[in-house]
């Protein structure tokens, strides 16, 4: 099982960035998958989800109405689209796959892909 993650880079606050997870080793289209991020010093935490049974995205207060993720299941690969960005999304994001995003301990993770947001 593999699940490799890109697109971070640096951006200016109020830019855009898009992130990809390529998926392997599992029935991605029957997996629910996510993205998470790590803040220097601080946990980490749940940032969007995508429901494989019935396509429903979920988000996290402080991100919602700027992050979008989707899912692309002929490639295997999900997406979150950041707009907006500002200096508290800097982060290591990763992305995370289970039967359900509702299980304390997810399956599999990737890698991460840091994001730097300047102010």
């Amino acid at each position: 099982v593999q699940l490799q993650a890109s697109g971070g880079g640096l951006v200016q606050a109020g830019g855009s960035l898009r992130l990809s997870c390529v998926a392997s080793g599992f029935t991605f289209n029957e997996y629910d998958m996510g993205w998470f991020r790590r803040s220097p010093g601080m946990e980490r935490e749940f940032v969007a989800a995508n429901r494989w049974r019935d396509g429903g995205s979920f988000y996290a207060n402080s991100v919602k109405g700027r992050f979008t993720i989707s899912r692309d299941n002929t490639k295997k690969t999900v997406y979150l689209q950041m707009s907006s960005l500002k200096s508290e999304d800097t982060a290591v994001y990763y992305c995370a796959a289970d039967r359900s995003m509702t299980n304390v301990d997810l399956r599999y993770w990737g890698q991460g892909t840091l994001v730097t947001v300047s102010s």
